[in-house]
């Protein structure tokens, strides 16, 4: 399903948007060495549910996962990179987390994440995933606008990937969102300029560039969720969500002045 949405659920989309960007501002600001997973998605449930939205997560139950996903937030640490199911950890110092959040605010979603390094610590490897994985993001958004072609965004992100020199896998990547998180079209994290489906001002569009720093391939855990990579490398992911509109595109997950 791909969903067009009219002006009126674009200036709801807005909403949920800089919810869901002042959410994650505020579970970064929160994510200290010492801090529990358990304790984000806690304060995630609570931010939520005090501004009257829904979580996208709690009752998600795809194909590929074991379902529900019963938490309200994704946190990936180090080598897990999506999907990452809170469970009692610790955060330590340098640890590279990646927070995943989607909600819905008066019947529209809006879908983002972030990737950031805990404590004082930051390797320089690490620092170079997250600036790939925005600058990649930056290059998706700057290549959407009416009559751009979903194949124009992937290879505008893949590009920007494999010009750093990281592997790029493409069983998951962005996608549609409107009145739900997951929609069509996919976006694929690398493609071919000028195919795929005609953009339309009023599409909804999650970009969510995502990397492991020396492979393709994912693994499971056994908690049926959290997706690492193989090797146990680490991993980066950023994502927003955006608005095809007359001119161009509108990112609306953006935090408002309050939340930077």
């Amino acid at each position: 399903m791909i969903e067009i949405l009219t002006p009126a659920e674009l200036v709801r989309a807005r909403k949920t948007g800089a919810l869901v960007a002042d959410i994650l501002q505020s579970l970064r600001g929160r994510a200290r060495v010492g801090t529990n997973l358990l304790e984000l998605d806690r304060w995630a449930r609570e931010m939520i549910l005090d501004a009257g939205a829904v979580s996208c997560y709690v009752d998600y139950a795809p194909s590929f996962g074991r379902g529900p996903f019963g938490h309200y937030i994704c946190t990936a640490v180090n080598d897990a990179v999506l999907h990452g199911l809170p469970h009692d950890h610790a955060l330590a110092e340098g640890d590279l987390l990646t927070l995943d959040l989607a909600v819905v605010l008066d019947g529209v979603a809006a879908d983002s994440a972030i990737s950031f390094v805990v404590g004082e610590t930051a390797p320089p490897e690490s620092l170079a995933m997250i600036e790939t994985t925005e600058r990649a993001l930056a290059a998706g958004i700057a290549a959407a606008g009416p009559g751009a072609r979903i194949g124009d965004l992937s290879s505008a992100i893949g590009t920007v990937l494999s010009e750093a020199g990281y592997p790029i896998n493409v069983e998951f990547g962005g996608h549609g969102i409107g009145s739900t998180m997951h929609q069509d079209p996919h976006i694929s994290n690398t493609g071919r300029a000028g195919r795929g489906y005609k953009l339309r001002p009023g599409l909804l569009l999650a970009l969510e560039p995502w990397i492991m720093a020396d492979t393709a391939e994912l693994v499971t855990d056994p908690d049926g969720w959290t997706l690492r990579s193989v090797t146990g490398c680490r991993t980066a992911h950023s994502e927003h969500t955006i608005a095809i509109t007359e001119t161009g595109a509108e990112i609306m997950t953006l935090p408002t002045d309050s939340a930077r």
